[in-house]
């Protein structure tokens, strides 16, 4: 997908001036005085009132593109729990020309803090022309503006990202809008679960599969760099890790090892696959660097270590061993050495740590934790401190992080003849939502920003 992107100045300017402002990338900057922002604690936090009325249209057809839009943007501010879209039924002002300011006391009268107006249009080579602009209610000022240029198929995308600069504007923090999960999509009955791998929108939409269901599949995960995923496959004999390129639907086997292989996850600069190998009664992790081949062992003891995960930075390692005797969390430089255990559970003796993950921000880890009948999925800072359950439930499981790191997916399956659905949560421990999916959905995988 192509994207054009323009900054579009602050009004009031004819027509004729934002079109030659917007096509020389000329971005203005904004009155001086207090703007509204959103700060977000650790704790609850009240949503923001905003207003986004449908984008104008020039035909028909682009009304409905434009409606679309705004639907996806008011979806995505509304599920990350720090915004309240009011019902355009209470709108009192029908905005009707995109380059003019509002009549701010007519949102003012309806509490609205923030407004989002845009417009999207059909360009003579076909190409859509989508525009918008957030503005701060209170001191009637535009905050920011940009338009884009593509191709109309891709008017989702455009969402996601105008989704993206708002919640950046409003929060200080980066969107996660403009991203895609990977995850394993299951049918038919419990005991023959046909397990195939799919890739989506972070929304739920836009669900494409990969594989055919004919191999069992686990574990899938995106390279941070390239439009690759490396996942683990049961075929004829023992399981292997593969290579999925995205955009081709070329496969590849990482190495061709004896004994099992599974675990796999990117290094942050997407040149290495760090993956746990099982041989005899103990597996342990090595790194493959996937120009050279070249394969490193890192840890060597007659216990299971898997699930590896590394820091942003690239210079530790979080993984899950049973070395200590239950399954626990523990932290390592890269190279390997000597292991750190961060897990202790302070209200459950018999408590065990699994599925390790590192925050895109590098401030935490996410975790399944299981005891006293529970599968919960939790939080902690990277020496162990902090430790903060956000859910809880009969299984709950695969934890990852957005690429914000605020929000984290996981799955849920209640058991009997149900099957696992994927969720997310605020790492506040709020907000917890379910992410719609065709059928039963595991092992989620969020995707760095693709913008």
């Amino acid at each position: 997908m192509r994207v054009t992107t323009f900054s579009l100045p602050p009004l009031p300017l004819s027509r004729r001036d934002v079109l030659i402002g917007s096509a020389a990338g000329l971005l203005l900057p904004s009155r001086a005085g207090a703007q509204t922002k959103l700060v977000i604690p650790e704790g609850n936090v009240a949503p923001l009132p905003i207003a986004i009325p449908n984008f104008l249209a020039g035909t028909p057809a682009d009304g409905e593109v434009g409606a679309g839009i705004a639907g996806v943007i008011t979806n995505n501010l509304k599920r990350s729990g720090l915004f309240a879209p009011i019902d355009p039924a209470a709108f009192i002002e029908k905005i009707t020309d995109s380059d003019k300011s509002p009549q701010f006391q007519n949102w003012k009268t309806i509490n609205a803090q923030a407004l989002v107006t845009g417009r999207a249009t059909r360009q003579g080579d076909g190409q859509l022309k989508a525009e918008f602009r957030l503005w701060d209610v209170a001191s009637a000022q535009q905050l920011t503006g940009q338009q884009y240029v593509t191709s109309p198929e891709f008017w989702r995308r455009i969402a996601h990202i105008i989704s993206d600069q708002i919640y950046e504007r409003l929060t200080g923090d980066k969107g996660y809008f403009d991203s895609r999960v990977v995850f394993v999509d299951e049918t038919g009955a419990k005991e023959r679960r046909v397990k195939r791998l799919a890739l989506m929108d972070q929304d739920g939409a836009n669900v494409r599969y990969l594989t055919r269901g004919a191999d069992l599949v686990l574990t899938p995960r995106f390279s941070p760099s390239t439009q690759e995923i490396t996942y683990m496959e049961f075929g004829q004999g023992d399981p292997r890790v593969y290579l999925f390129n995205i955009e081709t639907g070329q496969r590849e086997i990482v190495g061709n090892f004896p004994g099992m292989s599974f675990a796999p996850r990117f290094s942050p600069d997407g040149q290495r696959v760090i993956m746990s190998l099982q041989q005899g009664g103990n597996s342990n992790l090595f790194v493959m660097d996937l120009r050279s081949k070249s394969t490193t062992r890192l840890t060597d003891t007659p216990a299971i270590d898997t699930s590896p995960s590394y820091s942003p930075d690239g210079t530790r390692i979080c993984f899950e061993s049973d070395r200590g005797g239950k399954p626990q969390i523990y932290v390592m430089p890269a190279a390997g050495g000597p292991a750190q255990r961060i897990s202790f559970s302070k209200d459950d003796s018999n408590g065990s740590y699994s599925t390790p993950v590192w925050s895109p921000r590098g401030d935490y880890i996410a975790f399944t934790k299981q005891g006293s009948g529970q599968f919960s999925i939790g939080i902690m800072k990277p020496d162990g401190s902090g430790e903060r359950i956000l859910t809880s439930g009969f299984h709950n499981e695969g934890p990852t992080f957005a690429p914000n790191g605020r929000v984290v997916m996981f799955f849920r399956d209640p058991g009997g003849n149900s099957g696992p659905s994927l969720f997310t949560v605020d790492i506040s421990g709020r907000n917890e939502q379910r992410v719609p999916t065709p059928g039963f959905a595991s092992d989620p995988a969020w995707s760095p920003l693709l913008s």
